[in-house]
């Protein structure tokens, strides 16, 4: 995986599934192409097979479980993911979290199936617990701060520094309240290696503005 990185969460938002997640996804694209940044998209698992097909940027999964193939009715199997074409999955998002047990299976068994996983932890101590089960990536967000106005680089860059010195260098996303360039030069300037965001692009009345505004960031 090429760092920095712009992770964008499609999460169930309206403007982000079905043929609008092909479209946003495309967009997500023509950003990265144009300017060389790596840019990621997670997107539902009922969008994941169509937009892997029609997009060449990283796609991930919001969510693998652990279970192999079999009688595991409505589960999320992380072979079928890497099938469908996706990248990676991201596990333990804060409207998603999972028991340690539970998440270091899931991490386990992404891993087995090749997809790149990033798993999300609330503050630096939980994200130093999580790096312990061998995530590619973790991506601390503090819950408070998700889709708000207020951006953890702004209000809480110590919530960074922090979890870049527990976790390590070149191990560490950081989101909540992301919404610009300068959002993403200050994470960076922190020792984070990309930033994971959602509405501030899903939600946006130009995803393709906002996007090129995100990637600035990163050449700074």
């Amino acid at each position: 995986m090429k760092l920095p990185l712009i992770l964008v969460n499609f999460k169930a938002y309206e403007q982000a599934t079905g043929e609008s997640a092909v479209s946003l996804a495309k967009i997500h694209e023509k950003v990265a192409k144009e300017t060389g940044a790596n840019v990621c998209i997670a997107v539902s698992a009922l969008d994941l097979a169509r937009v892997c097909e029609v997009v060449d940027i990283p796609v991930f999964a919001q969510h693998t479980d652990f279970e192999g193939y079999g009688g595991h009715t409505g589960h999320i199997l992380p072979d079928m993911v890497k099938e469908a074409g996706a990248y990676g999955t991201l596990l333990n998002h804060a409207e998603f979290q999972l028991g340690d047990e539970t998440l270091e299976k899931c991490i386990d068994a992404a891993k087995r199936a090749g997809l790149f996983v990033v798993a999300c932890a609330n503050d630096p101590s939980r994200a130093k617990k999580i790096a312990g089960f061998n995530p590619d990536l973790v991506a601390v967000e503090p819950p408070e701060l998700i889709g708000g106005e207020l951006s953890v680089s702004k209000t809480e860059p110590a919530i960074i520094e922090k979890a870049v010195d527990l976790v390590g260098a070149g191990k560490v996303l950081v989101g909540a309240g992301i919404k610009d360039g300068e959002d993403v030069k200050i994470a960076l300037a922190l020792g984070a290696s990309g930033v994971l965001l959602a509405s501030g692009v899903v939600k946006a009345e130009d995803p393709y503005s906002v996007l090129m505004d995100l990637v600035s960031g990163l050449k700074s």
